[in-house]
């Protein structure tokens, strides 16, 4: 297992796939047995104000959750096939809430998670290469690129918010992010592993904290081995007028999005580029337009011991952007920047600058270690009130091949306190976070 595919396996484990264990092959049909279960262990010395928190001090809490179901397909002779899956998740938080009080450590919850059935045309339409078209419907994940706009429905806020009639409580597990399924989709993908293919697409959240917001769009690629061009288009449908007048979010309805982006390494082996430029046209006057870009820039040194790579990244973020449906993709800081910043103490990709420097080497084929530093600047209306640094360092170890363990340790250091603008509660001391997180694929 290389350095790529261990930190491909560790993304796509913490961000969206349960793992599958087969109960019957034969003649075409497959039953699959999906289980996955993640624990997390978190300890902060400080806290933040952002949430339901209202007192400085530590905070220690544990988060969990495991997935449960079946999956399973059907090919024909002709080649093409049905598929579906129906699976649940239970999640809980307990000890204090995190850190930024989005949750109490007196949440759990059993819920549906997928439930969604689809069609693929095999070798039926040979035009648009195998499995060329595809439709899928139901509740289920979806992700645009790495996830800068959308990458499930996975915002878990806890019961710490509720109150005045609203209930944001999602079962827990906030950082894990147990829930990721879109309530509603019907998605249909055109085209092949190559060349040029698109996602027409149509989701609707349930989720409260995302004031159940409806979208649709297209997302559109030309996917070469120089690297993949996307160009999608999102347009906002509606929304949960409670919770979006609550969230500050009725600009959703009717909003626009456009983006462009571009990954890959160019031709060049062991050069990573990515970017990604968005422009947004809010559906109201109660949120301003705004754009966001990143450039990134990485090399990996294969021939040097435990293959170490480097990787610089600008992003701007306006202070009318929405974020949308962001989410854990390809790895530490994507599209988290921080993991204090970036889940407690702001700012939440919207209205800041982040320069960020990521540095990673493989010891081993299954452990990778590595180091994240992030600078926010230019944050809050461009009064600095949330500016600050970020230091993380963490591992990824792959221990067997049912336990997963990456633990982290992070040093964030507020420009401000609260009594400044600033988030974390009554101090702007360096604060000293850790997590440890174990995932167990079954």
């Amino acid at each position: 297992m290389t350095k790529t595919i261990l930190a491909a396996t560790v993304a796509a484990l913490m961000s969206a796939h349960a793992s599958a264990y087969t109960l019957h092959s034969e003649n075409g049909t497959e039953l699959n047995l999906d289980i996955e279960a993640v624990f997390g262990v978190f300890t902060s010395e400080e806290s933040y104000g952002l949430g339901a928190k209202t007192e400085g001090g530590g905070s220690d809490w544990q988060e969990g959750y495991i997935k449960y179901g079946f999956s399973g397909s059907h090919a024909y002779p002709s080649g093409a096939s049905v598929y579906g899956g129906l699976n649940l998740v239970s999640s809980g938080t307990w000890g204090d809430g995190d850190a930024g009080g989005f949750t109490t450590g007196d949440e759990s919850e059993t819920d549906l998670e997928d439930a969604y059935v689809g069609w693929r045309s095999g070798s039926l339409i040979p035009a648009l290469g195998d499995d060329g078209l595809e439709f899928s419907f139901g509740r289920q994940n979806f992700s645009i690129g790495d996830g800068f706009l959308i990458n499930g429905d996975a915002l878990n806020l806890g019961d710490a918010l509720n109150g005045g009639g609203y209930d944001f409580d999602r079962g827990g597990a906030y950082w894990l992010a147990a829930r990721k399924a879109f309530d509603r989709t019907a998605i249909a993908r055109i085209g092949g592993a190559e060349g040029l293919r698109a996602d027409l697409f149509w989701i609707e959240s349930d989720n409260p904290a995302q004031a159940m917001t409806e979208l649709a769009g297209i997302n559109a690629e030309y996917v070469m081995p120089e690297g993949t061009v996307g160009v999608a288009y999102i347009e906002g449908l509606g929304v949960n007028d409670k919770y979006a007048q609550a969230l500050g979010y009725t600009h959703r309805d009717g909003q626009q999005t456009l983006s462009l982006r571009y990954q890959g390494n160019a031709g060049v082996e062991n050069l990573f580029l990515s970017g990604e430029f968005v422009t947004q046209d809010q559906g109201d006057n109660t949120r301003k337009d705004g754009d966001a870009w990143y450039v990134e820039a990485g090399w990996t040194f294969a021939d040097m011991p435990w293959s170490p790579s480097v990787n610089y990244r600008y992003v701007t973020f306006d202070e009318g952007f929405d974020p949308l449906f962001f989410g854990f993709n390809r790895g530490y800081g994507t599209w988290f920047q921080g993991e204090v910043a970036a889940n407690y103490a702001g700012p939440f990709n919207s209205d800041t600058d982040v320069h960020h420097i990521g540095i990673k080497a493989s010891p081993t084929e299954m452990l990778s270690i590595g180091a994240l530093f992030f600078d926010f600047s230019d944050t809050a209306g461009g009064s600095g009130a949330l500016d600050g640094q970020e230091l993380d360092l963490y591992a990824e170890w792959v221990v067997t091949p049912n336990l997963i363990i990456s633990p982290l340790i992070g040093f964030y250091t507020p420009d401000n306190s609260s009594a400044n603008g600033g988030s974390q509660i009554g101090t702007d001391d360096t604060n000293v976070y850790g997590q440890v997180i174990a995932i167990v694929p079954f």
